[in-house]
């Protein structure tokens, strides 16, 4: 007869998910003490359970547990559902190993070992060996219960499954979503869900798609404001989804046409040769319409106006319209364009208020980006726009980890940014809060580590497992959480959580998860996602510490698992004055003999060739230190690093960029003789160290500036701030991301 090859792909984890840890522990202990189910398989392939306390449970195939037959009172998947779930998995890779030596014990000598019971509830990964193993029809004995020492040979298919430490390495499957036709997406999730579904296919939307590895070996998929895993192959019932309960049939049909449109792109390659992570546009190729091109060239027109005149000259009627701007890109569903317009109304405020957060280089960099998008729209209307998919997704129960907080803000406000690991989704989420200040305030991270958020401090929520049924996510991995009913939100301390994330966001070889992050277009044109590089980096050994008095920045040399060298990078934030004070304490954790150091969270990245992680958390066998919350007024005395020297070619981009920049903060029609001989200068330099192309553009810039005037000169400083960026950008990642251009190049940036 036929395994059921469902039931033994369904791990604790997978178990958990479909329903929650506090059951799945409860049926491990329940069968553990013997009060596991009899277990019976019909001829059909049904599993069937009689517990001690009277209860049938009834698992037919084909059908997921959640919709399977239970006699208890409880509405969803109950201990009953997954305490079958694992007597079977126990019972058929008990019976695996009884097929090798005849009694079941593995040792090869026929003898069954007298009291050896128990073992672990988990038995997939053991079970999962018996996939071809016969099973027999009928009765089993209880699974939990080892068969005695006399039993004849066929009694040991009732013995528990070897240890999880015997189990043999977990080789993935290798299969494709993209196997379900819309038959089967009909028969499984309803044609209400399907039709839903092709609306928002028929808008376009942009998927992320993860494929099978030894280390997740469940293929999963990032839509924009949900994910979609798959944990039990060639079976669509127990597709799991963060979404709400209503949306789950829609995005798991949206994953399902994710893989297809990636299958077929890549006809007549083998799913082994498929790369780890593939990101593929779907639907959505029609023009825009007319009330997006509207929307768009509003917004382009604004950013020329910004570029002749300059930020100075930019006042609160100017800041109307950006805002005006705005809405109308988010009404067409232009989600990154109306992202940057946000991003430009903020640095202009910013300016006003003399806040900190003004940078004339991200200024000029936004002005660029909107025309960016708009050049490469014809090749990727979906991903470079923004996706049409609805603005935010309710979530069903879910449980997020927090991984730290950035504090940011200016004279008239502060904001906190706060980050968390969304293990089943196995992507990062951040939750944003902003307090306006008032005259004569100036609070520090520090003391705003006291106000509460969600009915709890903010240094608490910051290092906290947080348990909600009132969320909702956003198509840039912004959350929002609200308390709603008494107990629908719960806050508990973080304890070991960081270290039981999964592979995607716990990371042990850095080098290796940045190759498999596969190739990606140009930040330029990249979808507007917040906390996309956000890990947990597990850290082997703190090699050294230094400050950069010059840069104002703390540097630290650790070692991953694997033995890759990770530049730990943070610059000083004047309102958090102990930040780094706080951090390079809790990185000499062990020096000052108060533990190891077991972890770092923050923003995974390549830079100069170098792996580089800005930090914002650190775990200790002392706790979580979170430099942006930690006291101190930054008067410690730290030991001083030599600073890097940057190399040739960054430092030529870097001088002309910024150039650049400070032509877009004076605005075209009023710049200075200093800024025109910055830009004549950096041509220059640019000629010496090679860059023949970048050095081209800037001087096409000055000799337009000089003939044809300042409008002319608009389209001149756009070719050039965008090649400067994108060229920047790929040296930056290091030679070996320089040596090939991503799907979607700088090529569909360039003019013409």
């Amino acid at each position: 007869m036929t395994v059921r090859t469902d039931l033994l792909a369904l791990t604790p984890r997978t178990l958990a998910s479909l329903a929650n840890k506090g059951l799945v522990k409860r049926a491990e202990k329940d069968l553990t003490a013997g009060s596991g189910p009899l277990v019976t398989v019909t001829a059909d392939g049904t599993v069937r359970g009689h517990f001690p306390d009277g209860t049938e449970t009834a698992l037919p195939p084909g059908r997921s547990l959640d919709t399977t037959d239970c006699a208890c009172a409880a509405t969803g998947v109950c201990r009953h559902r997954i305490g079958l779930v694992l007597a079977y998995q126990r019972d058929v890779g008990a019976g695996a190993d009884a097929g090798v030596d005849g009694d079941g014990d593995g040792d090869g000598d026929g003898v069954e070992n007298a009291g050896q019971g128990g073992g672990s509830a988990s038995g997939a990964e053991g079970a999962a060996a018996a996939v071809g193993a016969p099973t027999p029809v009928g009765t089993l004995t209880p699974a939990s219960k080892p068969a005695p020492a006399t039993s004849p040979a066929p009694a040991p298919a009732t013995r528990p499954a070897p240890a999880l430490a015997q189990a043999p390495p977990n080789t993935p499957t290798v299969w494709s979503p993209a196997e379900f036709d819309d038959d089967a997406l009909a028969a499984a999730l309803g044609r209400p869900a399907l039709v839903a579904a092709r609306r928002t296919r028929d808008r376009g939307y942009v998927a992320r798609l993860h494929r099978p590895t030894p280390d997740d070996p469940e293929p999963r998929v990032e839509l924009p404001t949900c994910t979609v895993r798959f944990p039990v192959p060639h079976e669509l019932g127990y597709a799991l989804t963060d979404a709400s309960t209503a949306m789950r049939g829609e995005v798991v049909a949206l994953a399902v046409w994710a893989f297809r449109a990636a299958d077929e792109a890549r006809t007549g390659q083998a799913h082994a040769d498929a790369p780890p992570v593939t990101e593929v546009s779907v639907g959505g190729r029609t023009a825009t319409t007319e009330r997006a091109d509207e929307a768009l060239h509003t917004a382009l027109a604004l950013a020329d106006d910004l570029l002749l005149e300059g930020v100075q000259q930019a006042g609160p009627v100017f800041a109307g319209s950006l805002a005006r701007a705005q809405e109308s890109l988010t009404a067409a569903s232009l989600h990154w364009p109306a992202g940057a317009v946000a991003e430009l109304r903020e640095q202009i405020d910013a300016y006003a208020a003399r806040g900190t957060h003004y940078e004339a280089e991200r200024f000029a960099v936004l002005l660029a980006e909107l025309h960016a998008r708009h050049r490469a729209a014809a090749h990727d209307p979906v991903g470079v726009l923004g996706t049409k998919e609805t603005p935010e997704t309710p979530l069903r129960r879910v449980r997020l980890v927090a991984l730290g907080c950035r504090i940011g803000g200016t004279a008239a406000d502060r904001s906190a940014e706060t980050y968390f690991a969304h293990a089943e989704a196995g992507i990062a989420l951040v939750l944003r809060k902003r307090w306006d200040l008032t005259e004569g305030q100036s609070p520090t991270g520090h003391e705003l580590s006291a106000r509460r958020l969600l009915g709890s401090p903010l240094r608490s929520l910051a290092t906290a497992n947080v348990v909600s049924e009132h969320t909702s996510r956003a198509a840039d991995r912004t959350v929002a959480i609200s308390r709603g009913r008494i107990a629908a939100t719960s806050i508990t301390p973080l304890g070991s959580a960081w270290r039981d994330l999964p592979g995607s966001l716990l990371i042990r070889d850095t080098a290796a998860h940045l190759r498999a992050a596969g190739e990606r277009p140009p930040r330029l044109i990249r979808p507007r996602v917040a906390a996309d590089s956000v890990r947990v980096v597990e850290v082997a050994a703190v090699e050294s510490i230094g400050y950069d008095p010059a840069a104002q920045r703390l540097e630290a040399v650790v070692r991953d698992p694997a033995g890759n060298e990770v530049l730990v990078s943070a610059a000083y934030n004047p309102l958090c004055p102990g930040g780094l004070d706080a951090l390079a304490a809790a990185l000499r954790a062990e020096d000052e003999g108060q533990g190891q150091v077991h972890c770092i969270s923050g923003m995974l990245h390549r830079a100069h060739g170098r792996i580089v992680l800005d930090p914002l958390a650190v775990l200790t066998s002392q706790g979580v230190t979170v430099p942006d919350l930690a006291p101190g007024t930054g008067d410690t005395t730290l030991t001083t690093s030599t600073p890097r020297r940057s190399d040739p070619i960054t430092a030529a981009l870097t001088s002309a960029l910024t150039a650049l920049a400070r032509a877009a903060h004076q605005g075209l029609r009023h710049l200075t003789t200093p800024t025109r001989t910055h830009l004549t200068e950096s041509t220059t330099t640019l000629q010496h160290t090679g860059l023949h192309t970048a050095a081209h553009l800037v001087r096409t810039l000055n000799t337009t500036l000089d003939h044809e005037g300042a409008t002319a000169a608009i389209s001149a400083w756009v070719d050039a701030q965008i090649h400067l960026t994108t060229s920047l950008e790929l040296h930056a990642e290091g030679a070996e991301e320089t040596t090939r251009l991503p799907t979607a190049s700088a090529a569909q940036v360039a003019p013409g």
